[in-house]
């Protein structure tokens, strides 16, 4: 499977694994860049590697249950897209290094595999999750044609002393 490639305008997207260790640490480690995220920060570098293990794992597979892509700006590794799939619904998400904030890119990004995933696995039902006040991470999904379908507490973001809310988006085509 592992030899999908989607390009937009500026970016490429590249199945992402463990040749991308080093630029996926960086922001995968940094605080600032990860602090609405329910499983980051990650604490060292072993814990990237292990995470991008699993993702080799699961593109080494027939028929993978998620996709995870490296997002290639200029032949430089800045962030990361997905889509996890259950009982037909895709769940997005991404992350881009905070030096490459305020581009386009997320959404440049988040766009390309929607469209990918529409053409080419016929998926038409696509939801994301974020924290309320992951402003800029929401206004992607606006941006996508999502519709905001719930709001809720209980999200425990990785390095946050207490719950925050979570808003939940959906797209169905």
């Amino acid at each position: 499977m592992k030899n999908i490639e989607i390009t937009t305008k500026r970016l490429t997207l590249k199945p992402l694994g463990s040749e991308y260790l080093e630029t996926v640490n960086t922001y995968a480690t940094d605080y600032e860049n990860t602090k609405y995220m329910v499983h980051l920060p990650n604490e060292n570098r072993e814990e990237t590697a292990a995470f991008l293990a699993g993702v080799d794992a699961e593109w080494a597979k027939e028929k993978p249950e998620s996709y995870e892509f490296a997002i290639l700006y200029q032949n430089e590794q800045i962030g990361a897209v997905g889509i996890y799939f259950e009982d037909g619904i895709g769940e997005l998400g991404w992350i881009v290094n905070k030096k490459y904030w305020r581009k386009g890119f997320a959404y440049e990004a988040a766009n390309a595999l929607v469209a990918y995933c529409m053409e080419h696995m016929g998926t038409t039902h696509f939801i994301a999750h974020c924290d309320t006040e992951n402003t800029a991470s929401y206004k992607v999904m606006e941006k996508l044609g999502m519709t905001r379908t719930g709001e809720w507490g209980g999200r425990r973001n990785r390095t946050a002393a207490e719950d925050s809310f979570e808003y939940q988006y959906e797209l169905i085509l």
